[in-house]
């Protein structure tokens, strides 16, 4: 899917290869494009994983 980083977090947020991030599909071309709307911190991963939230 390509996405790109919402206008708040363009400045203050790098996204990397291997990031978890939370899209929002777009309302058109839903299946193919979206906004990132958060990237998760190494702990925050690791504990969505722990608790079964994240299947990897």
């Amino acid at each position: 899917r390509l996405c790109r980083v919402r206008g708040k977090l363009k400045r203050r947020v790098w996204v990397r290869e291997g990031d978890v991030v939370l899209v929002s599909p777009w309302d058109f071309q839903s299946d193919t494009r979206g906004d990132i709307f958060w990237r998760y911190r190494r702990n925050q991963t690791e504990w969505l994983r722990g608790h079964g939230y994240l299947k990897m």
